[in-house]
């Protein structure tokens, strides 16, 4: 992989209320748990334990921890392991590709430095 390239996966869920977004990290156990291996933890799969909210934004836009009120009210729960779950198995995963850095990488070897 190139200098500051990176796959990002998250799972949407839009509820009634916000958009809530779970991070995941090994895309092929997630997918497997969603199979119904239920042997997997979820911290082999899942990024953080997190929750965040998009504010409507869909997928996109401003990402915010959740608060436990804003759960509980969305969720009838505001135990997080149970929310997760329900994101993870309701929600719709989407990959982002993040680019490579470009341009110098170090300005005391570039060949443009002024003399």
């Amino acid at each position: 992989m190139t200098r500051g390239e990176s796959t990002q996966t998250k799972v949407h869920y839009k509820g009634s209320t916000d958009d809530f977004l779970v991070f995941v990290e090994d895309v092929a156990q997630y997918r497997e748990w969603l199979k119904g291996d239920t042997s997997i933890p979820l911290a082999q799969f899942v990024s953080s334990f997190k929750i965040f909210l998009t504010h409507r934004q869909g997928a996109q836009g401003t990402y915010d921890e959740s608060p436990k009120s804003v759960l509980y009210s969305e969720f009838n729960t505001d135990d997080e392991d149970e929310v997760i779950k329900k994101i993870l198995k309701e929600g719709t995963m989407q990959t982002i590709e993040m680019p490579a850095r470009q341009g110098v990488t170090n300005d005391s070897m570039s060949s443009m430095k002024a003399h």
